[in-house]
C-alpha cells in the first residue's frame, strides 16, 4: 500500500495524546503523535527497562531523517505500569504483570485508540514483549522491529549471577549492565554517566525494580524456525522482522539465537558495527534509514517520497570493520548457516525493499 505522493507536501504538524489507558494489568501511559487513518498502521513501540518513551525513543523519532515516516505513520509509545517519568509509587496490593501480561495490555491500546494494526517497535524487554503480543495476535500486527531482543528465559548461571548482583550493586548499575556492554560502560563514560543520572532522578526506583524482577521472570519464547517440507506450521512470528543489535551489545549472541528461530524469508538480521548497546541513540541515522526500507518494502512507503531521506542518510552508512566481519564468520560457522553481508549503503531502494523477504545479515 504506497501513500498518497501530495500527502508529502503538506504542513506536519501533529495532534499529541497523552492519556493513560486501563487495562486488565494496570493502566499504562500512552502518547500518540499523529492521527491514526484507516489504510495505514500506526507505530506502536515499547521501552527497555530503566527507559521511558523518551529516554528510550527520543532520538530517534526525533531524528531529521525520521521525519519523512511520522509524516505518514503515527507512532503511539507505550510505557508500563509505573515507568513513567516521574510515576508514583504502584500500591502495595499491586501485583506488578508478567511479561505475558504485560504483552495483553497492547490489544487494548490498539482497542482504545481504534488502530486498525500496528507496527511494532520494541527495545530490550520492549522487544520481548512486542514479540510476545504478535505470537498472540499476528492479525494485529504488520511488522516487526526489534532492537536487542532475547527471546530465552533466564538460565540459572545467569540466574546465581544476578543475585550475586543485586548483593554488590545498586539498581542503577543493574540496569546500566543490561542496556550497555562493558567496553562501552569503561569508555563511553558521558553516555553513561547521562543514563545513570536519568534512572537515578527521574525514574520511580522500587516501580523499575518490579518491571525488572518481572522481565528476570520471563519464560522463553515459543518460536521455532519453519522448515519447508518438515514443520512449516510451527509457532513462529508470521510477520515481516527487523532485528538490530549493536556489535557491543551484551545481547548479541541472544539477538543472532533469535534470528534461527525465525522465518528467513521475512526476517532480516542488522547488526550494526562500531555501535554499543543502544542503537536508536547511538547511531539514530542508520537505525531510521534501516527502518525505511523495512516500512517501503512493506509497501506503506512509495520511493519517491522517501528521496530526500536517501540523500541525507546514505553518506552516514559504512562497511562493518573487519572485527566485525570475523565475528559475523564466527556466528555463522558455529550455527552452520551463511548471511549475505551487505551495508546500507551499497545498495538501491528497491534491492532493500527486496531483501526484506530474505534472511539477511546486514553490515552496517
Amino acid at each position: 500500500m504506497v501513500l498518497e505522493e501530495n500527502e508529502t507536501d503538506s504542513i506536519f504538524e501533529p495532534q499529541i495524546t497523552d492519556e493513560f489507558v486501563e487495562t486488565l494489568y494496570g493502566n499504562v501511559h500512552c502518547i500518540l503523535n499523529g492521527t491514526p487513518k484507516a489504510n495505514r498502521p500506526v507505530i506502536l513501540t515499547f521501552h527497555d527497562v530503566g527507559l521511558n518513551h523518551k529516554t528510550c525513543f527520543e532520538t530517534l523519532f526525533n531524528h531529521e531523517d525520521m521525519y519523512e515516516i511520522v509524516r505518514h505513520l503515527p507512532v503511539c509509545h507505550v510505557e508500563a505500569p509505573g515507568q513513567n517519568e516521574a510515576a508514583k509509587t504502584l500500591p502495595t496490593a499491586y501485583v506488578y504483570p508478567t511479561m505475558d501480561q504485560l504483552s495483553e495490555t497492547l490489544p487494548a491500546v490498539i482497542k482504545h485508540f481504534g488502530f486498525r494494526n500496528v507496527i511494532g517497535v520494541g527495545v530490550g524487554v520492549g522487544a520481548y514483549i512486542m514479540a510476545k503480543f504478535a505470537l498472540n495476535h499476528p492479525d494485529l500486527v504488520d511488522g516487526l522491529v526489534l532492537l536487542n531482543i532475547n527471546p530465552n528465559a533466564e538460565g540459572l548461571m545467569d540466574s546465581v549471577a544476578n543475585k550475586i548482583t543485586e548483593w554488590t550493586h545498586t539498581l542503577p548499575d543493574t540496569i546500566i549492565s543490561h542496556l550497555f556492554g562493558k567496553e562501552e560502560i569503561q569508555t563511553n563514560l558521558d553516555l553513561i554517566a547521562t543514563y545513570r543520572h536519568h534512572i537515578t532522578t527521574t525514574m520511580n526506583q522500587s516501580n523499575v525494580s518490579q518491571f525488572l524482577r518481572s522481565y528476570k521472570n520471563r519464560i522463553a519464547l515459543e518460536m521455532e524456525r519453519p522448515v519447508p517440507g518438515v514443520n512449516i506450521n510451527v509457532r513462529t512470528l508470521k510477520c515481516p522482522t527487523l532485528l538490530i543489535v549493536g556489535d557491543n551489545s551484551p545481547v548479541v549472541e541472544a539477538v543472532v539465537d533469535c534470528n534461527s528461530k525465525l522465518n528467513p524469508t521475512k526476517t532480516t538480521l542488522l547488526k550494526m558495527a562500531d555501535c554499543g548497546g543502544l542503537p536508536q541513540v547511538d547511531q539514530p541515522a542508520k537505525v531510521t534509514e534501516a527502518f525505511k526500507y523495512f516500512i517501503q518494502g512493506m509497501g506503506y512507503l512509495s520511493s519517491a517520497s522517501m528521496t530526500r531521506l536517501r540523500s541525507r542518510t546514505a553518506s552516514s552508512s559504512s562497511i562493518s570493520s573487519f572485527e566485525g566481519s570475523r565475528s559475523r564468520a564466527h556466528t555463522n560457522e558455529k550455527r552452520g548457516r551463511s548471511h549475505t553481508d551487505v551495508s546500507i549503503d551499497s545498495i538501491s531502494n528497491n534491492n532493500m525493499a527486496q531483501s526484506i523477504s530474505k534472511s539477511t545479515e546486514m553490515a552496517c
